[in-house]
């Protein structure tokens, strides 16, 4: 998914057209469907596009699956969970993962742990 596609996403879930956020944002009318061209936006644009949209620039950029409907604690909590878990030393049959299998793993208990925590809300 795109960064326009990310944006376009999250001001249609909050009833928002691209050019009310754009304007929210403090940008031109039209500024957000030139993302749609190809051109990204600069990182003070993305934060302003951002804060109107509740979310992170990770987010937008999809370098942050976070939900959006998680709270603060959630990612705190997150963080607990990989911490205390990814801090052991890894390994299979007797090998120490690698840096990449490591990070491997860590994609997946995130993805389970926001499933999990998903459940419980």
């Amino acid at each position: 998914m795109t960064t326009f596609e990310r944006i376009r996403e999250l001001a249609k879930k909050r009833g928002l057209t691209l050019k009310q956020v754009a304007i929210k944002a403090g940008l031109s009318e039209n500024a957000i469907y030139r993302y749609n061209q190809g051109i990204e936006p600069k990182l003070p644009t993305l934060m302003a596009i951002a804060d109107v949209l509740g979310v992170s620039v990770n987010y937008l950029l999809g370098k942050d699956d976070t939900p959006e409907w998680a709270t603060e604690k959630d990612t705190l909590d997150l963080e607990d969970f990989l911490d205390g878990n990814l801090k052991v030393n890894m390994a299979y049959g007797g090998k120490d993962l690698t840096d990449e299998e490591i990070e491997r793993l860590k994609i997946a208990m995130t993805q389970i742990f926001w499933d999990k925590r998903r459940q419980e809300k």
